[in-house]
């Protein structure tokens, strides 16, 4: 859809962005500048900035897309739950399953099945693609994720998750030997500028920390290997892979941040949410859960030894 505006009448010096923020397009700040960015908005035919000042007489042109109408089908998929009441649920979710429905994946992810088990006992602050998802895993990391089957429960488990009360305790196997038994990341981390696909350590990135323990270390023909327990203080996206990968020593079938390399043959990588501790967001009562390391880890892990 394109919108079009002729300045009539202007005061002096009103930016481009600020002039069609009050012409009631029903357009936040951030996106007008996302159409901006994108070079959706022209002004007599051509590509301005944001701090361009509006004349009388300039012809703007706003390309909008609207986004089509989208149903989330409920499918039945098997759920490891591990524990369940009337306001959360908790499942071991399998690697390879999507967490919720994007872009080339409408179907056969965790949210399709859980409003299967569910039905209208989800949450409905995380919308119509995220209904119950307060938190969430990475496509090929497997583990304990919270699902919040009404609003009051998605609201307190979501200030947990802010204010850092929830404990993650996750099991990774890395490549090479780490000599200390204990140890801190403490790096920023946001969009590499690479690769956009990408997270990265980068100087102007979002704080984010890292605490690991070493559980074992395994010297084998195929390489040396070390076996951590992971704990997270911050959630940033692809965290614990980014941080190991920059210490040089990846997770394990990480394809994206470990060059490719992929000596077991695995699909995704040896990163499991093994461990949860919250208190519940309704009782109050405090939650320990804990799942199994899946089949394909131990197997890695009875290799090496």
């Amino acid at each position: 859809m394109i919108s079009k505006l002729k300045v009539e009448q202007v005061e002096e010096k009103v930016r481009l962005d600020s002039y069609i923020a009050s012409q009631n397009l029903e357009l936040s700040r951030s996106m007008i500048q996302k159409l901006l960015e994108e070079n959706k908005i022209t002004v007599n035919g051509k590509k301005e900035k944001a701090s361009y000042k509006v004349q009388e007489g300039d012809n703007i042109e706003i390309e909008i897309n609207i986004p089509k109408e989208i149903t989330i089908e409920e499918q039945e998929i098997p759920l490891d739950i591990v524990y369940e009441d009337s306001d959360i649920l908790v499942v071991n979710k399998q690697k390879g399953l999507v967490v919720h429905p994007a872009s080339g994946n409408w179907e056969g992810t965790l949210v399709n099945g859980i409003m299967a088990h569910c039905k209208d006992s989800l949450s409905g602050i995380g919308g119509e693609l995220r209904p119950g998802i307060v938190h969430r895993l990475d496509k090929d990391t497997s583990g304990l994720l919270i699902i919040a089957k009404n609003d009051k429960a998605h609201i307190a488990m979501s200030e947990q998750i802010k204010n850092r009360k929830v404990k993650k305790t996750y099991i990774a196997l890395v490549r090479g030997t780490i000599a200390e038994a204990q140890a801190t990341i403490h790096m920023p981390i946001g969009r590499s500028t690479k690769d956009r696909k990408k997270m990265a350590v980068v100087k102007n990135g979002k704080e984010a920390i890292t605490h690991f323990k070493v559980l074992n270390r395994f010297t084998t023909s195929k390489g040396s290997y070390t076996l951590l327990e992971i704990k997270i203080d911050t959630g940033r996206t692809h965290q614990i892979r980014v941080h190991m990968a920059e210490i040089r020593h990846p997770v394990i079938g990480d394809y994206v941040y470990s060059n490719g390399k992929n000596e077991f043959g695995i699909e995704g990588q040896c990163l499991h949410a093994q461990k949860l501790e919250f208190n519940h967001p309704v009782t109050g009562k405090h939650m320990e859960l804990e799942a199994e390391l899946p089949q394909y880890f131990y197997e890695i892990l009875e290799i090496l030894k």
